[in-house]
């Protein structure tokens, strides 16, 4: 009896396909149905790439709401501009928009902070960044005094580099272990161990957490705003690994930063559910602080709501990739429970609004005042002790740094004028505010590196 020569992985590699996973299933079938000659070659184009994508040279509109009022403010638009005008001519980009907090954030083409750009059936991980849903909650005290509130919460959050030691982590809830482990991209031993140590802190960076009270009633609010933390950094960073894999074949000519995963792949539909399962996580890591603070105080909370504003939202065959853009549109937000928050600076309130999608927002506002400088150049802008400064530009407020070392380039003069930004959110119809939670005052992680483990150990 002949044998029949069977199809092995190197046929097809010496045929010209690249090794993938579909190469297991594929020869299973051609060699169970000794497929030969023309039967082969046709059944083997339904694992063919497309021709490569060029660059979209086609001018890709996007909606530009900031204008510069001054100097400075003119070299950044010009920035963002530039930018933005580079990554349209991704092959998925189909629109896009920019805020008033708007200011880029890497080598030209990369989605710049206050912006958002629509993809046609892709997802980009370079889009969204390793801060995958940076968000803010906000819980309503009551009439409890915010000094109590700021106290009792500097007790209980934690900024900086790592995580909770084993005795002080928060329980982690067993049905979002099960959706971390049953996850291709976030079932490994690093994101499930920074999924537990990391739940309950903050970070660092402009993560903070605030304390004011309601314009409107008076009521004490406490307001986060923080990230995924590991987790998020962990998927964002095999997501891009993916990522990269397909624009190899799919668009060469593409920058790396932009890079997609098509939704339409088993890798893209498992990355989306990532996304949500890490969505999840993020929103109870903010419960974790409120729910603590509340109960060490002895009280129960008012109201809550929250917002993610550094995300992929999906309507359709659309991803809407917001890079520091707070989402008005509700289709955006499936557990809704509120208006939503954009924090402008320490030093000012954070503006609670709602708003309707127009055609120049795509349904987004900005998410905070922006930044018209790096922090180095803020830095060396600066005259005078750190002393000094942090007692002018917090003056009446209770400004507190988890690491006792004041970071400079987290006080108000870092960032954008906040009376500017608020005119353009209602010169560009970016949002209504219906309220603003005044500042008493808040904790950051501060300047963590002065002091760090290693270098006391080192000393």
């Amino acid at each position: 009896m002949e044998n029949k020569k069977r199809i092995t992985g190197e046929d097809l590699i010496k045929m010209g396909y690249k090794p993938a996973k579909w190469f297991k299933e594929a020869l299973n079938f051609i060699n169970d149905n000794d497929l030969k000659g023309n039967a082969l070659t046709t059944y083997l184009t339904n694992f063919k790439f497309p021709e490569p994508l060029g660059l979209n040279n086609n001018k890709v509109l996007f909606n530009i709401n900031i204008k510069a009022e001054n100097e400075i403010e003119e070299v950044n638009v010009k920035n963002v501009t530039d930018t933005m005008v580079e990554l349209m001519k991704t092959p998925t980009i189909v629109s896009g928009v920019i805020m008033p907090d708007a200011c880029p954030t890497g080598p030209i083409g990369t989605i710049p902070v206050g912006g958002v750009a629509v993809a046609n059936n892709a997802i980009h991980p370079g889009m969204h960044s390793a801060d995958i849903c940076c968000s803010v909650m906000l819980t309503d005290f009551g009439k409890v005094s915010p000094k109590d509130v700021l106290d009792v919460a500097q007790s209980i959050t934690h900024f900086g580099p790592g995580g909770r030691s084993r005795d002080s982590q928060f329980r982690f809830p067993s049905d979002l272990l099960e959706e971390i482990e049953a996850n291709y991209f976030l079932n490994n031993q690093k994101c499930i161990s920074v999924a537990r140590s990391h739940l309950g802190t903050q970070g660092d960076g402009n993560h903070f957490l605030f304390v004011g009270t309601s314009k409107k009633t008076g009521n004490t609010m406490m307001i986060t705003h923080h990230g995924s933390r590991g987790l998020g950094a962990n998927l964002y960073s095999k997501g891009m690994k993916v990522a990269e894999r397909f624009r190899k074949e799919l668009s060469p000519e593409t920058l790396k930063q932009n890079a997609w995963i098509p939704f339409n792949t088993e890798e893209g539909e498992e990355y989306w559910k990532a996304l949500q399962i890490v969505r999840k996580w993020t929103k109870k890591n903010h419960e974790c602080l409120h729910h603590a603070t509340l109960e060490k105080l002895g009280v129960e909370k008012k109201n809550r709501y929250w917002n993610e504003h550094n995300f992929v939202f999906k309507d359709g065959d659309l991803f809407y990739h917001a890079k520091g853009a707070t989402p008005l549109d509700k289709k955006f937000m499936p557990d809704i429970t509120g208006p939503r928050l954009i924090p402008l600076n320490m030093a000012e309130p954070v503006l609670i609004v709602e708003g309707e999608t127009t055609s120049t927002n795509l349904g987004f506002a900005p998410h905070g005042a922006g930044r018209n400088m790096s922090r180095t150049q803020h830095r060396k802008s600066k005259l005078g002790t750190l002393e000094d400064i942090f007692n002018e530009e917090t003056k009446n407020l209770d400004v507190r740094f988890y690491s006792n070392e004041i970071d400079i380039t987290e006080l108000p003069s870092a960032y954008k004028n906040a009376a500017s930004v608020r005119r353009q959110m209602n010169d560009f119809d970016l949002g209504k505010v219906v309220d603003e939670v005044l500042p008493y005052g808040c904790i950051m992680a501060g300047n963590w590196k002065k002091n760090a483990p290693w270098k006391k150990k080192r000393k």
